[in-house]
């Protein structure tokens, strides 16, 4: 399964959820969030969102600062 992350093609061996993709990246922050296509995921869904082949992942990191 072909995926764009970040505007970066990765593939992967099978259907991922979002769940599976965040730990197939190794991301263990807490403060993200993801969207697929134009839609941001609640991460109640992270769970049973599955991704197909050729979908446009964004993952954007949260920094707080002052």
């Amino acid at each position: 399964m072909k995926l764009i992350i970040n505007g970066e093609e990765r593939e992967f061996d099978k259907e991922l959820t979002i769940e599976e993709l965040v730990k197939e990246l190794g991301i263990t922050s807490p403060n993200f969030a993801v969207a697929v296509g134009m839609d941001v995921i609640p991460k109640s869904e992270y769970s049973s969102y599955k991704l197909k082949d050729g979908d446009k992942v964004e993952i954007v990191h949260f920094v707080g600062g002052g």
